[in-house]
């Protein structure tokens, strides 16, 4: 495995870790039942949270919240300070995984410099947005109804027509999506508590102007930039295309660890290779991937936390770049970057690694694990895409993985982005972003061209529609 001490990453938790998620878990139990009848089991943890947040500046803050909060006052100042003390103790949990991570990978991260100062939004869309977070918090999710789920259309409408705030609308529409299409909660056996506690937590920080931390500054930079892989985000209304790489940028000695993203609004009937098709508007990227070539970018935006925002006319397609071969001879050196305050959360962990040199193994139940040096580690096979190549038989036959470094559920897992391995005796790779302009696959692309092109017939119905 190059670069990792698999024994030193996989070994015990960083201490606190288990104890601070404990104390999260408290919370998110109360936020299931309503903090409207709190209880003294609930009122407890609050207790706890409290306790252990006592020596932090936001220590009496905390406190006074949840005083007031065990005695029926749910203002919207005091969930702030709810939603700030539960994100500080992810932060603090991130912290020490990351800082583990980098050191296993002999990784150096750059400083976190600030943020510019919040952008201005007019009070009336926060406020409505911290309102109907409230009447959710207060009624818990067990109590959520489609009445209450459906009160959040008008204040979505609002921030979507607000282009500084339409980070926080698609949080909030997709938030709401999900919990009605999980509704009647009263009836599921367990409900998502984390997840939803940490959009909940997310969303009351954005909607309130003291915890808005404005938009990134992007300073524009020029350079190449060598594709490592692609992780797809899917959902059911959207999909998301986040590409890993290194930077090469004018002027620099090493290069930078980047992300850049693209999305595109979908419906629940695309999946699949069909999604390639929604981001058609991005020729230059997406013909990088599938090519597998390097990109030069000419004062391409970059963030502090290493998001590069992707602009097509920006980009031209370079030389041809493989991205084990750059993996091997620039990942090591790379410099990753700081993370901004609201991504320090431990499932936002996501660093690009190479492995090598492991021994596959498949459980009888179809998980995968690598084994190296009597250490193992689960490779993430669940997370592959429907939309690539690769699968879980591929990755299993693999001689060497380029993938994410994730610390989900209690365990750091790998998840894999592209494999070298041997398919028929000869040497062959496959990656996540191989079917970018369309499948290559003689089988997919016929059981494609029997189904039909999806999103064709999406926009020739809708172009239908509007004619009329």
């Amino acid at each position: 495995m190059l670069g990792i001490q698999l024994s030193e990453l996989l070994g015990e938790v960083p201490p606190g870790v288990e104890e601070a998620l404990d104390l999260v878990a408290g919370l998110d139990d109360a936020l299931v039942h309503g903090l409207g009848r709190l209880g003294e089991e609930r009122a407890t943890a609050f207790a706890a949270l409290a306790g252990a947040m006592a020596g932090t500046p936001l220590g009496d803050r905390l406190g006074e919240a949840v005083e007031k909060i065990a005695n029926g006052s749910v203002a919207d100042e005091y969930l702030t300070a709810l939603a700030g003390g539960r994100t500080a103790l992810f932060g603090a949990v991130h912290d020490a995984l990351l800082d583990r991570l980098d050191s296993a990978l002999g990784r150096t991260r750059a400083e976190w410099a600030g943020l510019s100062a919040p952008a201005s939004a007019p009070d009336n869309l926060l406020a409505g947005s911290r309102s109907w977070l409230r009447e959710l918090a207060i009624t818990g999710w067990r109590g959520v109804d489609h009445d209450l789920v459906s009160a959040s259309s008008q204040t979505v409408e609002a921030l979507l027509a607000e282009p500084g705030l339409r980070g926080l609308a698609v949080l909030l529409d997709g938030f709401a999506a999900e919990l009605r299409a999980s509704s009647p909660i009263a009836t599921m056996d367990v409900p998502p508590a984390r997840r939803w506690a940490d959009l909940w937590a997310r969303a009351v920080l954005l909607s309130h102007p003291e915890g808005r931390t404005g938009v990134q500054e992007a300073a524009g930079v020029t350079g190449r930039l060598l594709i490592l892989g692609v992780d797809v985000h899917e959902h059911g209304t959207a999909v998301q295309v986040q590409v890993h790489g290194l930077l090469e940028v004018s002027g620099e000695s090493r290069p930078r660890l980047v992300r850049t993203s693209v999305a595109a609004a979908k419906v629940d009937t695309i999946v699949g290779t069909a999604v390639w098709g929604l981001l058609a508007g991005y020729p230059v990227l997406m013909g990088a991937l599938a090519e597998r070539r390097s990109l030069q970018v000419a004062d391409m935006p970059l963030t502090a936390g290493g998001d590069l925002v992707w602009q097509e006319e920006r980009a031209r397609p370079g030389e041809a770049a493989d991205p084990f071969a750059v993996a091997r001879v620039q990942l090591a050196g790379a410099l990753a970057p700081a993370v901004p305050p609201l991504d320090r959360h431990p499932v936002r962990i996501a660093e690009p690694v190479l492995v090598e040199g492991f021994t596959a193994f498949v459980e009888q139940d179809g998980s995968v694990e690598f084994r190296l040096n009597d250490t193992s580690i689960p490779v993430a096979v669940d997370r592959l895409p429907a939309c690539g190549p690769l699968t879980p038989e591929l990755v299993a036959a693999a001689s060497a993985v380029l993938g994410l470094m994730r610390w989900d559920a209690g365990r750091w897992s790998l998840q894999p982005f592209a494999v070298q391995t041997t398919v028929k005796r000869k040497p062959a790779e496959a990656h996540t972003g191989d079917w970018a302009m369309g499948p290559t696959d003689p089988k997919v692309v016929k059981a494609e061209a029997k189904a039909g092109d999806a999103v064709a017939v999406l926009r020739e119905r809708a172009g239908r529609l509007l004619r009329r």
